[in-house]
């Protein structure tokens, strides 16, 4: 571990696995079962409990909380005081730790500022969660969901450019990042082997 990343004021449970790279700034706590992978940076006041995975080159804001259960894919971005909850009735004194659902933030998805996230849910693909939304159930990869409780408004690329699809269900990412097609109210991005090769 590169203790030059890790600021002296975090403290990293024994046993805590974090790959090469990561930053880790002020004041955060990182459980003994985390598994934090490489190129990561996770902004000041920041609590990774145990049973979490992150992904490689995922960035975390400030003031955020990933509890148990929670998995973040790579290349996932979570916004400041976004909220992760891991109990979908809570009780204070009720000890639920049996029930504890685990959500999955799939690749390349954000989620911004404030935005709270209801347990046992996945969030797809490079989907984007508008700051403050409230997370109540799967979101679909590619789609931009606002509002409480969170509803889909729209379609962003890999690259977070808003897709505009023709009445053949097609759109071109103006940013290079290919051609998706919306079929039956579910983007997929289409000719990966041929956009892939030209990024």
């Amino acid at each position: 571990m590169h203790h030059e990343l890790i600021h002296h004021t975090t403290i990293v449970d024994d046993g805590a696995i974090i790959g090469e790279g990561t930053r880790i700034w002020h004041f955060c706590h990182i459980m003994r079962s985390a598994v934090i992978g490489k190129y990561c940076n996770i902004g000041q006041n920041v609590f990774i409990d145990n049973n979490t995975i992150i992904g490689d080159a995922v960035k975390i804001q400030n003031n955020v909380s990933v509890y148990n259960g929670v998995q973040l894919e790579a290349n996932v971005f979570i916004g400041p005081s976004v909220v992760f909850t891991n109990v979908t009735n809570p009780r204070s004194f009720i000890e639920r730790k049996e029930e504890f659902k685990s959500t999955i933030v799939r690749k390349g998805a954000s989620v911004g500022a404030n935005a709270t996230i209801i347990c046992g849910i996945t969030i797809g693909d490079y989907a984007m969660i508008g700051a403050g939304a409230v997370v109540t159930r799967d979101v679909d990869s590619y789609s931009i969901v606002v509002g409480n409780p969170a509803r889909t408004v729209g379609w962003v690329s890999e690259n977070g450019i808003t897709l505009t699809f023709d009445k053949e269900g097609i759109s071109q990412c103006g940013g290079g990042s290919g051609t998706y097609k919306l079929n039956e109210g579910k983007v997929t991005r289409i000719n990966v082997g041929l956009e892939l090769g030209e990024r």
